[in-house]
């Protein structure tokens, strides 16, 4: 038996806040999908996510009736589930990943990957996201009008579901990694006495930015996931099962609202716009690999102290100019 709420709550407080959600969505998306290459995978993700809010909103408008058929409900569902999985686990643990191997480990081979590799990469990176998530279009709903991926079961044995695994997991792996090289960064920027930039301080305030926002967005939703599988094991025990539906509907209605809180695709076009000069300058996306050059030879200075080799004239120069190129590399 699975639970069928009338959700009175959700369907005043869901089609405002996705509209918003879309909105802002489409507009910040649309215009890093124009300017931004490098992030352009998370743009992807984030911008296929709004172009399904509507449609969400749409149906809690309706009282949580579905009127665009099965077919696209589970392609929405889809989507949905696409971006939970691709703009989270994948490419912003990517990001971080990426700023973590050129500024901790600036001479791996990894740094100097072809644009062409690159690319390769985030095809590959796609592939394995729509295999996590195809699972969605398997889905049974109750009818046709009910549209959600995210059913409560009275019997707590078909509560863990691949699709509910799959959302817990591609929070909490993205999270140690994105906590981790974050962390460690700051640690060896304090080591080389570099913090002390101002520029660089920006850099590594925006890294923190995208830290706490995967927190904002995610934890809320994946606590109440939890806490329903765990009051669904402690009333099944002790509620007759006409009763377990009742007695879930209040931590349900909010697991509904945390998910759609997850303002990602709204939000993470402002952490491109802030932290990138590109927004000011689009000519500085040509200066990539310069910049990344520039990294390798501001940390090879610093870590084995070759400060004879410079004189003091252009010291202060060499110094501003790779403090700016490191900084550019952190924020883009």
């Amino acid at each position: 038996m699975q639970c069928n709420f009338n959700g009175t709550l959700l369907i005043s407080v869901l089609p405002p806040l996705l509209a918003t959600e879309f909105v802002f969505g489409l507009l910040g998306n649309g215009l890093a999908l124009w300017i931004f290459l490098l992030l352009f995978n998370l743009a992807v993700a984030d911008f296929l996510l709004t172009m399904a809010l509507p449609f969400r909103a749409s149906c809690y408008s309706s009282g949580i009736k579905w009127r665009f058929g099965g077919a696209f409900c589970n392609i929405c569902l889809f989507l949905l589930a696409m971006n939970r999985s691709g703009s989270t686990v994948f490419f912003l643990m990517v990001i971080a990943l990426d700023r973590y191997m050129h500024v901790v480990h600036p001479h791996h081979p990894i740094n100097s990957l072809s644009i062409s590799k690159a690319w390769r990469g985030g095809l590959a990176l796609w592939l394995i996201t729509i295999c996590m998530t195809t699972h969605v279009f398997t889905l049974k709903h109750i009818n046709t009008t009910y549209c959600e991926s995210f059913m409560t079961n009275t019997e707590p044995s078909h509560n863990l579901t691949w699709h509910k695994f799959e959302f817990i997991f591609s929070f909490y792996l993205p999270l140690l990694v994105i906590l981790y090289c974050t962390i460690h960064i700051i640690v060896v920027l304090r080591g080389r006495q570099l913090v002390q930039d101002a520029k660089i301080q920006r850099a590594l305030c925006f890294l923190t930015v995208v830290a706490v926002l995967f927190i904002f967005c995610f934890l809320p939703s994946n606590i109440m996931q939890l806490l329903i599988w765990i009051t669904t094991k402690k009333v099944h025990s002790t509620l007759q099962e006409s009763e377990v539906c009742p007695a879930l509907e209040d931590l349900t209605t909010a697991f509904y609202i945390s998910i759609s809180l997850t303002l990602n695709s709204a939000l993470d076009p402002l952490v491109y716009y802030f932290s990138s000069s590109a927004v000011k300058n689009k000519s500085t996306q040509m200066k990539t690999r310069e910049t990344d050059s520039h990294l390798i030879s501001l940390l090879r200075v610093h870590h084995h102290h070759h400060h004879h080799h410079i004189t003091p004239s252009s010291s202060s120069s060499s110094s501003s100019s790779s403090s700016s190129s490191l900084s550019h590399l952190l924020l883009q």
